[in-house]
């Protein structure tokens, strides 16, 4: 198997260091350097492609297409060819960016969190391997988390399934909360007046429709870039969905604590299980504490009681 592609000047002089104790005396001509290991030949030539060729080529490479992914927004598939996107990526920008954890979860609470990530921290955020929660492990979360929280300025907001079961009606759908409630967070780190070029949130409404549900908030953050899929685009919204996740796995474990049993995430037949589970042990009102009882789920969990 063969993979070549064009590496960036940053991923290039990485590229140098990583493999300078295993090159090759004499590698080839126009070469930078090759490795021979017994699966692969890596070769780095001057014009700036490199090659991986044997039978661990795309092992090899995946590492390094990673790597301009998350350093320099490229996309590079395993086959070398590079896809174009028109969105525009953050790359050496300081920036704010929120998004949020467990819109999509019948039990446990919603939380969104706004960081702001300098662009002196991007480094630091690339080499934990920072990137959209719902790609990380749980276990990778609750190591990393902690190291993020540390060091990345951030505001978080916990809406309690009490407080969303007694605010949810008609008019207040779950794309107005999540609006409302990163608009809380946005502002709040605006107001720190941090030296930010951007606003980003991952794009889950059409912007004017965004502007309106949060027409009756006393303060505002605006001129924000919508962008969808931004957790894998700006270090800012990644680092907000991780700590969303941390926060989130917490509350969950809580709960988990609190009643004896394990409290599943997501809303599938598990979740009814439980449901079912707690309701019939400390009755149906018990749920109104800690799910969101709008969800298809309360129907079934109300069938089998």
């Amino acid at each position: 198997m063969t993979v070549v592609f064009k590496v960036s000047d940053n991923i290039r002089d990485e590229m140098i260091k990583f493999y300078q104790d295993k090159v090759v005396k004499k590698a080839p001509p126009y070469t930078i350097f090759q490795v021979k290991d017994f699966d692969c030949v890596t070769t780095l030539y001057e014009s700036g492609k490199v090659m991986f060729q044997g039978i661990g080529a795309d092992i090899e490479a995946s590492y390094w297409i990673e790597e301009e992914r998350i350093k320099n927004g490229r996309i590079i598939d395993i086959n070398g060819k590079e896809k174009k996107t028109s969105s525009k990526i953050f790359i050496n920008e300081s920036t704010i960016g929120s998004d949020e954890v467990g819109t999509g979860d019948f039990f446990g609470p919603i939380i969104v969190t706004a960081t702001y990530v300098d662009k002196e921290n991007i480094e630091f955020l690339t080499n934990l391997g920072v990137r959209d929660s719902k790609k990380i492990t749980d276990e990778k979360i609750k190591k990393i988390a902690p190291e993020i929280i540390k060091k990345i300025p951030y505001t978080s907001y916990i809406l309690t399934n009490a407080n969303y079961n007694e605010k949810w009606s008609e008019d207040i759908n779950m794309n107005k909360i999540k609006a409302i409630l990163h608009n809380k967070v946005l502002v709040t780190m605006k107001n720190k007046n941090y030296p930010y070029k951007k606003i980003v949130v991952d794009q889950f409404v059409y912007p004017k429709k965004y502007y309106e549900h949060i027409k009756e908030a006393k303060e505002k953050a605006t001129n924000i870039t919508f962008m969808t899929k931004a957790e894998d685009k700006v270090l800012s919204v990644a680092a907000a969905s991780i700590i969303s996740r941390y926060i989130f796995l917490k509350e969950m474990k809580k709960l988990s604590d609190k009643y004896n049993i394990v409290i599943p995430k997501g809303a599938g037949p598990i979740v009814d299980e439980v449901g079912v589970k707690i309701a019939k042990e400390y009755g149906f009102q018990e749920l109104k504490n800690i799910a969101k009882l709008n969800f298809k789920n309360t129907v079934k969990i109300k069938d089998n009681l």
